[in-house]
């Protein structure tokens, strides 16, 4: 029944997860696919069905949904390829020594531009309201606020456009204002 699936919680929708399901969305309609997240505020599910040499991605409305049937677990290789589906393939190896001078510049760039930074282990948290992890490029930050997300984002690009190589140059200061207002 359909609230059964929306009442049933963020709990029991993730045990679900990396499954391969059947979703019953009618009484005549129903998808197949690994399921890849749950929404926890609307319910959605996306699931994702591979091929050869893609992958298709299908959203279900999660008010639309009247049961979720497991039919598969995954083996270790489906694992991986939903765990890494948002993820890039490659990510830079590099040294703990290298990360440590990479954090250390982007720190210095932002408490250049007069951002509040602090160091959580090997990330870095920015205004309390963004984090960036090693190795500390715009695509590995992350915050539930888009517009400082986008802004932060900017401003490490404008950094490494102008020291590409992650030397020890003279970078222009460049002006960020966090306040979306």
């Amino acid at each position: 029944m359909q609230e059964d699936w929306l009442l049933s919680g963020p709990r029991n929708w993730f045990r679900l997860l990396d499954k391969h399901v059947r979703v019953k969305v009618g009484p005549k309609e129903e998808h197949l696919g690994w399921l890849l997240t749950v929404d926890p505020v609307s319910a959605s599910v996306v699931l994702v069905n591979f091929s050869e040499d893609r992958a298709s991605v299908r959203v279900l409305m999660g008010h639309a949904v009247k049961d979720v049937e497991v039919l598969q677990e995954p083996d270790s290789e489906t694992a991986d390829r939903l765990r890494s589906f948002f993820h890039p393939l490659t990510t830079p190896i590099l040294d703990p020594e290298e990360l440590r001078r990479r954090r250390a510049r982007v720190h210095q760039w932002l408490e250049k531009n007069r951002l509040p930074v602090d160091e959580d282990r090997d990330k870095l948290r920015v205004a309390g309201v963004l984090t960036i992890a090693a190795p500390y490029r715009p695509e590995d930050c992350c915050s539930s606020n888009q517009i400082i997300l986008d802004r932060i984002q900017k401003l490490i690009q404008v950094h490494l456009e102008a020291d590409p190589d992650q030397t020890e140059g003279q970078v222009t200061e460049t002006s960020l204002d966090l306040d979306p207002n």
